[in-house]
């Protein structure tokens, strides 16, 4: 039964549904306007609430111009950079631009897989006037060609662009009629042609092949040299006509004066036959070594008696002790020794064999007619003694020492990760990457020192590729990838031949050991064939075992190994890039002499300074590996 509602006792009629919704609504709209109208005026305007009533939230604003972070999210599409010539070698690309120290490549790039470098240096010329033309023994040709490459190695390693100029310059410089028609010696006449084969080139550096730069990459003579800029026609002090420097039109200028000259006959060279003004003498050389034959005779006479009794052999065994010096002065350079970099010592022994192999190869005494000799720019050097060899450590982390030697293995991270867990491929899985493998753990581990911990990886990578790619870190370190062989032309990059001995390591023996200082052989159980293998030679097989893994996992993926490459890639992008900056900069290292060498086989009638059978590179001492 219904309710009865009533007021005072009356009872009060029933309201439709309609009506009371209407009556809510009513209330509800006047009781908005007397709270929003009303209150606020009611209430009073204090000092207690003034600072909130006259605070006003800012709207955040969208900037006019959006960052060009590759990380911005409104970032519009762009085009990639041009390709540029020479820039790929097998799967290393690269891009050169004066914004090669940005932390990521693909910023700039918009290529993961294009690495960003430094320009290119150009290097100065530097001419060395050889006759391909004289009739000349077999053997004799060999022996001066010896020379010719020693020549072109030492000055392509300091930075320069070693050119072999022949006759055929010569002759196509417009002068050249001018010095046909004069009657002067066969020695001077050889000389003026010389200076014509320069002139025809134009600015840049004469030089005798018989003259080596000895010292630092950082002298300031040979920094000098290489800006490739020179106010005048210089010569060096008691260097004789060693080496010149000058632009095209001093160069012409004294071509020009020496023609002219009514008492050219009366000339011994070029020098006398010009006037002393001609020339400005440089008297600080201390760099140079120059092996005219006065200085032979003079500080090496064994190797000048050679030379008078068999040319071409003595001209070889000269060629042997230039080397020796080269050597020597790198290793009075580096007196510190040579810094393997080691990050993870327990488990990259197989990752850094090459560079510990290099290493002792760098350290070994190099075969010398003259064993304790010097060369004749540094009579005080400090000869290499087998019993006291250069010191070879282990670092963990990179130390920026000027008188210590760096060679770098750097690892992708795949092989990072397989290696330091010791785990088989089949093992290494996304979950595993995400939840138990450490981000960036070998840049982290060599920059620590450098940088401390508590530093992300992009400035990690900076400080990487500094000491890779400047002018400074080239010229002091060396950086590998794992997962490659040696470079075959190692003797190019330090400007000697290194020494190949893998048996020597730096030690001395006795030359005729007694019976009691001969070494015992153990016939223990270790020699049998049963012996059981030390822990030490399980953990090497091991390691090398999971290097091929990965090497050859580089080569050939399926798409499951795809996706764990590039999700270990993602997981570590400071060590990825690390690792395609090193590869690419080396690569681009290689083409760049290789080109040279090719375009200069066009000149000097392709054989003069040519490598002639080839070293067997270095793949052959690296077989255990």
């Amino acid at each position: 039964m219904p309710v009865q509602r009533s007021i005072l006792g009356r009872p009060l009629p029933p309201m439709p549904p309609k009506r009371i919704a209407v009556l809510l609504s009513t209330i509800a709209v006047f009781a908005i306007f007397t709270l929003v109208f009303t209150l606020p005026n009611s209430i009073p305007a204090g000092p207690s609430l003034g600072r909130f009533t006259d605070h006003k939230i800012p709207i955040p604003k969208l900037a006019k111009t959006l960052s060009p972070s590759i990380l911005n999210p409104f970032r519009q599409a762009a085009h990639a950079p041009p390709i540029q010539k020479n820039s790929t070698s097998g799967e290393a690309s690269w891009y050169s631009n004066w914004n090669w120290m940005s932390p990521f490549s693909s910023s700039v790039t918009l290529d993961e897989n294009r690495s960003l470098l430094p320009p290119l240096i150009d290097r100065p010329p530097i001419y060395a006037y050889y006759d391909h033309t004289l009739q000349k023994e077999k053997s004799q040709k060999e022996a001066e060609n010896a020379v010719l490459v020693t020549w072109r190695r030492a000055w392509w390693a300091q930075g320069f662009k070693p050119i072999i100029l022949s006759p055929a310059e010569a002759m196509n410089n417009p002068l050249y009629a001018e010095l046909q028609v004069l009657e002067v010696e066969p020695l001077l006449k050889t000389e003026i042609s010389r200076w014509l084969a320069w002139e025809n080139m134009g600015t840049g550096m004469l030089c005798h092949y018989l003259l080596l730069p000895m010292g630092s990459h950082e002298d300031p003579l040979l920094a000098f040299l290489r800006r490739g800029e020179y106010p005048r026609l210089t010569r060096f002090d008691k260097l004789g006509s060693g080496l010149f420097a000058g632009s095209k039109a001093d160069i012409t200028a004294a071509v020009k004066e020496a023609l002219s000259n009514k008492a050219l006959n009366e000339s011994t060279d070029f020098i006398t036959a010009v006037s002393p003004e001609t020339f400005e003498i440089e008297p600080k050389n201390g760099v140079l070594a120059y092996y005219d034959t006065r200085t032979v005779k003079d500080k090496y006479s064994k190797v000048a008696d050679e030379i008078e009794a068999d040319g071409p052999r003595g001209l070889m065994v000269l060629n042997k002790l230039t080397i020796s010096h080269l050597h020597t002065t790198w290793q009075n350079t580096f007196s510190k020794g040579i810094a393997v970099i080691k990050p993870q010592p327990e488990h990259m022994t197989a990752a850094i064999l090459p560079a510990r192999k290099l290493a002792e190869f760098l350290i070994q005494c190099p075969p010398s007619p003259l064993p304790s000799s010097c060369p004749p720019n540094n009579p005080k050097c400090s000869p290499c003694i087998s019993s006291h060899p250069l010191k070879i450590t282990y670092p963990s982390v990179y130390r920026n020492t000027s008188d210590l030697y760096t060679i770098g293995t750097v690892p992708h991270p795949f092989t990072t990760a397989l290696m330091s867990s010791l785990n088989s491929e089949s093992e290494l899985t996304i979950p595993w990457i995400r939840r138990k493998s450490k981000r960036d753990p070998w840049l982290t581990t060599i920059t620590a020192e450098l940088l401390g911990t508590g530093v992300s990886g992009a400035p990690r990578v900076v400080k990487f590729k500094d000491a890779v790619a400047s002018q400074y870190g080239t010229s002091h370190s060396l950086w590998t990838t794992a997962e490659r062989d040696m470079p075959e032309d190692l003797d190019w990059y330090f400007g000697f031949t290194i020494p190949r001995n893998a048996t020597d390591k730096g030690e001395s023996e006795t030359p005729v050991p007694g019976p009691e200082r001969k070494p015992q052989i153990s016939s223990g159980p270790r020699n049998s064939p049963e012996a059981e293998p030390t822990d030490e030679e399980v953990a090497m097989t091991k390691e090398k075992s999971l290097l091929q893994s990965a090497v050859e996992f580089g080569k050939a993926r399926k798409p499951d190994e795809e996706k764990v490459r590039k999700a270990i890639e993602a997981w570590n992008l400071a060590d990825t890039e690390a690792w395609r900056f090193a590869r690419a900069f080396l690569e681009r290292n290689r083409v760049e002499r290789l080109k040279w060498e090719e375009e200069e086989r066009k000149y000097a009638g392709g054989k003069a300074g040519a490598e002639r059978g080839k070293n067997e590179g270095w793949g052959r001492w690296f077989d255990d590996r």
